[in-house]
């Protein structure tokens, strides 16, 4: 395939950036989106241009880290993948593909396609964790039981790899989807119940402090997300916080 890519560079957060276009030919349809990337680089490391920076890793569709905006797409046209399982045979031959990184305040540009997503981390620091009874009279997790239920709603939240599609996809940029997908991850499970009424406050208000938007129920973030986070996190979220507030923690 014969492309032309139109990619967003931008060398900081303090820069304009722009769009520039480039072509790239004999593109094979069984190439990931992100070996396209690698041989459009390729060609500009040999011309003595800079690269486009974007981020990877593993390349398997676990860590998040490959985040591009494709087509006003966040991964792309596919569904329930990543970018980097992203194959060139959903695109044509001669098509004009258009690429970005995730546009949202709490996610400012470091350079070309890399945001900073720390702020995720600090969500998570705010009270994604558990308490560890260390006294000598611990009990072994296998004796605590869970219904299968219950078991089955928490694994489903913590297939969530933080990659920020749903606040890339949201017309508000907000990051509630991610946030209940935390949340629910230890509400469920008899380990989260200790700082439940603290973690759910802790990590509402730090997203409120990133500056992410507020949830308005389009439901795009679902939509988009590549590991199918169900919006039920959300609601989940919403009740955990309630219950804290009439706690009055």
């Amino acid at each position: 395939m014969n492309l032309t890519l139109q990619i967003w560079r931008q060398n900081g957060p303090n820069d304009a950036g722009r769009m520039v276009e480039y072509k790239v030919s004999d593109i094979s349809e069984h190439m990931s989106f992100l070996e396209m990337m690698d041989v459009l680089n390729e060609e500009l490391v040999a011309k003595g241009d800079d690269p486009v920076a974007f981020d990877h890793d593993c390349r398997e569709g676990i860590c998040g880290m490959c985040s591009m905006f494709i087509n006003g797409e966040a991964h792309g046209p596919d569904r329930g993948v990543t970018t980097c399982q992203l194959h060139m045979r959903m695109f044509n031959d001669g098509d004009t593909i258009y690429i970005e990184p995730f546009r949202a305040k709490a996610f400012p540009v470091i350079k070309d396609l890399i945001v900073d997503r720390s702020s995720f981390d600090r969500i998570q620091h705010a009270g994604g964790y558990v308490s560890v009874n260390t006294s000598g009279n611990t009990q072994d997790a296998n004796s605590l039981p869970v219904p299968k239920a219950d078991a089955d709603k928490a694994f489903d939240a913590a297939t969530c790899i933080g990659c920020g599609a749903c606040v890339a996809t949201c017309k508000n940029s907000s990051a509630m989807l991610f946030v209940g997908a935390k949340v629910s991850q230890y509400a469920l499970l008899p380990q989260g119940k200790v700082e439940a009424v603290e973690r759910v406050k802790n990590m509402v208000h730090q997203m409120d402090l990133e500056g992410f938007g507020n949830c308005t129920n389009t439901g795009a973030c679902e939509i988009e997300c590549p590991k199918g986070i169900s919006l039920s996190n959300i609601a989940r979220m919403n009740r955990e916080f309630f219950v804290s507030a009439l706690a009055g923690e």
